[in-house]
């Protein structure tokens, strides 16, 4: 009898590796902007975007609002006349086809779904993350993916997690495990839920002092033995 039948995954840099997909949807959008594609200019986009997606996850921000601002910010920062809406939609179409899996992703899942029921938690954009799963090699071993926009609410709302479990007949607060990299949003949210869960952090980094984490692991393999 497995100990967490019921597994929630991350999807953003716990399955997938977004890093490549966005630095190809950076260069897409470049050419559909007209602005150069260099690693600076990446890097500076890529701080205003986590700066707003942060502020999403603190709730202090709509999601509709992030994906438009972050290249109005940008476009503005680096003095171009591009437009931010038509930028917008060319980096979410090519990231919805990056669905690079970071190592052992593909190989976990699918030992996994033999004995375990696996769902994908994300605050992704919902055509993102969609596409990104329906072409990646892990679709046939994901029950449902569970997306904030559609849900109402995103990680780490306690809301969030009422609606995944409102949806998934026999999970139960202490028969699943949540897992995934983020510590503001898939640890908090387990915390504030009050769900066991798996802290992925490859990175090695120093864990907070005031969240609780049941189990850390660097490589996706060693889930298959806290399972």
């Amino acid at each position: 009898m497995s100990r967490y039948p019921y597994l929630l995954l991350d999807a953003d840099h716990t399955l997938f590796d977004f890093n490549r997909a966005d630095r190809l949807a950076f260069s897409a959008t470049s050419r559909y902007g007209g602005f150069p594609d260099t690693q600076e200019m990446y890097e500076a986009f890529s701080r205003i975007n986590q700066g707003l997606w942060n502020q999403f996850d603190q709730g202090l921000i709509t999601k509709e609002f992030l994906v438009v601002e972050r290249f109005v910010r940008f476009l503005k920062a680096i003095g171009s006349s591009a437009d931010p809406e038509g930028c917008n939609s060319v980096q979410l179409e090519s990231l919805s086809r990056g669905s690079f899996l970071l190592p052992h992703a593909e190989e976990v899942c699918r030992t996994l779904s033999r004995t375990h029921q696996l769902y994908i938690v994300t605050n992704a954009v919902a055509s993102v993350q969609k596409g990104r799963l329906s072409g990646s090699a892990i679709a046939p071993y994901i029950k449902a993916a569970f997306i904030s926009e559609e849900a109402g609410a995103g990680k780490p709302d306690p809301a969030y997690f009422d609606y995944v479990f409102s949806r998934i007949d026999g999970i139960t607060r202490e028969n699943c495990l949540m897992v995934g990299d983020s510590i503001a949003t898939d640890i908090r949210g387990a915390n504030n839920a009050g769900l066991p869960c798996c802290w992925f952090n490859p990175n090695g980094l120093k864990p907070p002092a005031d969240l609780r984490i049941d189990y850390t692991i660097s490589d996706l393999r060693e889930l298959c033995q806290i399972v």
